[in-house]
């Protein structure tokens, strides 16, 4: 599927503010899923970009406004060319269920992965969330015998289904902790405890943000309100990086376009940045995503 993308960030401010310092995560990845053949960033007030590639291979733009300024505009372009998803089979990696859970328990397992392994501040491990993470299949109590992607798949299907997706219930500041108490939340906010589940039970797990196309399937092409998203990437021995969508009843695939991964979603927010002057901003985010011919 062939997708184009225009993503545009605006903050306005009351008063002049200067010496504005930002660090844009809006660069498509480029792996076995999905090519990125054209990508653009543009700044106003004017300024020149530096880049570079984060600790977690995130590549990350960099630009600073000295000047004063009112109003600060980042304009994000590209097209990008995915892949429809391909479900793993479980079972044809060569390792038995207890296996793959004894090799995630290995010294080796936990330091090759220790940054995905660990909680964060929005991925608290509370009792909750423990006793949530160790709740067994209803259709078969022994939940040894799962696998590591059949485990990950019942926890993200169990959150799409027990949790209310909810816009006005959480903000960007909600942690794990407190989506299990509320019970809703948005896509942050599920991916969120889908991590802090896995991480709960020995499995590495990162924070994806992006975009996800659905605008064709509401009976239009573009997509503007929901486009950007949220979802999981869980490791299962054999299989590699799996990607999971609590949101959502969908493999990640040819409808999602990954911008970058992280310990949780502080790792990787769209755009940040520091400025001295005037408290007082609006910010006004627009996403546009368009289905092409290829």
């Amino acid at each position: 599927m062939k997708l184009c993308i225009s993503h545009t960030t605006e903050y306005s401010y009351m008063n002049p503010v200067m010496d504005s310092v930002n660090e844009i995560r809006l660069t498509p990845f480029t792996n076995e899923q999905q090519s990125c053949y054209q990508h653009s960033i543009s700044v106003e007030p004017n300024a020149p970009l530096f880049s570079y590639d984060d600790y977690f291979g995130n590549r990350v733009h960099a630009f600073s406004v000295n000047d004063q300024h009112r109003k600060l505009v980042i304009r994000t372009q590209m097209t990008v060319v995915t892949k429809e998803a391909v479900k793993p089979v479980e079972g044809q990696e060569g390792m038995t269920p207890k296996q793959a859970w004894d090799w995630l328990a290995t010294d080796g397992a936990m330091n090759r992965f220790a940054e995905y392994l660990l909680p964060t501040e929005y991925t608290g491990i509370t009792p909750e969330v423990a006793a949530f993470a160790e709740t067994p299949l209803q259709s078969d109590p022994n939940e040894k015998e799962l696998g590591v992607y059949s485990w990950l798949l019942y926890v993200s299907n169990r959150i799409r289904n027990e949790f209310v997706y909810d816009p006005e219930a959480t903000n960007v500041h909600t942690i794990a902790g407190d989506m299990m108490r509320r019970r809703r939340g948005v896509c942050q906010d599920f991916a969120h405890l889908m991590i802090a589940a896995c991480r709960s039970k020995g499995v590495p797990a990162r924070y994806v943000s992006g975009y996800h196309f659905v605008g064709d399937l509401r009976g239009g092409n573009a997509d503007f309100e929901q486009a950007s998203h949220a979802w999981v990437e869980a490791y299962a021995p054999g299989l590699g990086w799996c990607g999971f969508d609590p949101t959502n009843d969908a493999l990640v695939g040819e409808r999602y376009v990954k911008l970058g991964h992280g310990r949780d979603y502080k790792d990787i927010v769209p755009v940040k940045g520091v400025y001295r002057g005037t408290s007082e901003a609006n910010l006004k985010v627009k996403v546009d995503v368009r289905r092409v011919e290829a």
